[in-house]
């Protein structure tokens, strides 16, 4: 799987990276088929609390893109519960195959 991270008006850090990395593998265990993730970073509001957003766009081969958004206060729990939240759509892809 390609993985591109794309922060917005920050610089990621090495290690958010590859935290990022990590968990976007342990996807692969619900859709092997999955091509390309797009990880889109940004902070929204910067003086406000719950200000960090993570998006993810997952291009699996001959079925619809999966996207999934979600805004918490680190960048890690967004990332967290956006995986969350396309493991529930692979989940759901899966059942309907």
């Amino acid at each position: 799987m390609d993985i591109n991270i794309k922060s917005i008006h920050f610089d990621a850090t090495e290690r958010l990276q590859e935290f990022i990395t990590k968990k976007l593998n342990r996807l692969a265990r619900h859709n092997e088929d999955i091509a390309t993730a797009e990880v889109t970073l940004k902070v929204v509001k910067p003086e406000t609390a719950m200000n960090k957003e993570a998006g993810i766009k997952l291009s699996i081969p001959q079925q619809d893109d999966v996207f999934a958004s979600k805004t918490a206060d680190s960048f890690e729990e967004a990332i967290d519960l956006t995986i969350e939240a396309l493991e529930r759509q692979l989940e759901k892809i899966k059942a309907r195959r």
